[in-house]
């Protein structure tokens, strides 16, 4: 069974060296954040930031949006480290991301590592290599604790030697999404890197929101709303997803027919996943796990 659901509509990266970022992100209303190990630390800070995130994760109260942890690549002694000093810790984030994934062997090594001090701790892959595209699905089913999986274009780009664009990479981004639908988990996408770019950035939100993606990561406080507005369902699909349950519930299950259009299995399925979203941030776009 997989990892219980949790809408990410969008997820706001914070440096771990840069703790005073925090509550900022925490101000945005997004529905998860990340305090990031990995990119977002320079080589050199690494053991600093490391004390930072867990301090961080010690001291801080209870919050709407999911905290998570990014480490290190696990297959690293950064990430080893990481794995090892949280594990001692006994601090619990609400999850945890695991980039660079190349197969599913390494989930479950590091599923295998917390099982003892952190029993089912949710994880969140990172798709963001050749090697971990072309496994996507058995990285993604790899252990009941996979959470989400995460497409890294920037990674994936620089690995496969393509642009980073959207048609260079919708190859990969389509098998990430098919990965996320086998283990019946949430998919969210690459952040959008050029940051006062907010036209753009809702136009590729929305098209990635149509490929099947569930979120989109953010790399600063503005494109928050952006995303979050892009994947939240807008009142018109709510009505139409209202009328369809509707419709199936007062006929008990048979054959369809609203405004002459036949309406099978199918549209009855993604209009109850409509409603559900749209239950699960109300009231004023606050979102629930």
């Amino acid at each position: 069974m997989a990892a219980p659901f949790r809408v990410r509509r969008s997820l706001l990266f914070v440096p771990a060296v840069r703790p005073d970022r925090y509550p900022k992100a925490l101000a945005t209303g997004a529905d998860a954040v990340c305090i990031d190990l990995e990119d977002g630390v320079a080589f050199g800070a690494k053991d600093e930031a490391r004390d930072k995130a867990l301090a961080l994760f010690e001291s801080r109260a209870p919050v709407r949006a999911e905290v998570s942890l990014r480490i290190n690549d696990p297959k690293t002694d950064l990430g080893r480290r990481d794995l090892e000093v949280l594990r001692r810790s006994g601090i619990r984030p609400d999850a945890l991301m695991l980039p660079k994934c190349d197969g599913p062997e390494e989930i479950r090594e590091v599923a295998a590592a917390l099982a003892a001090d952190l029993p089912d701790l949710p994880l969140i892959v990172m798709l963001e290599t050749a090697r971990g595209v072309a496994a996507a699905e058995a990285i993604a089913t790899a252990t009941p604790t996979v959470s989400a999986v995460f497409f890294g274009a920037i990674d994936f780009a620089a690995d496969v030697g393509c642009e980073v664009a959207w048609d260079a990479a919708l190859y990969a981004r389509s098998r990430a999404i098919v990965a996320a639908a086998v283990a019946r988990v949430g998919a969210l996408d690459s952040p959008y890197m050029d940051v006062p770019a907010l036209a753009a950035l809702a136009a590729e939100s929305r098209r990635t929101r149509a490929l099947g993606f569930t979120g989109k990561a953010a790399i600063h406080p503005t494109q928050v709303p952006v995303i979050q507005a892009a994947f939240s369902p807008a009142a018109d699909e709510v009505a139409w997803a209202r009328r369809i349950v509707d419709a199936y519930e007062r006929n008990a299950g048979g054959v369809l027919l609203v405004d002459g259009k036949l309406i099978e299995r199918p549209v009855i399925a993604s209009a109850q996943r409509t409603l559900a979203m749209a239950a699960a941030v109300e009231p004023d776009g606050d979102s629930a796990p």
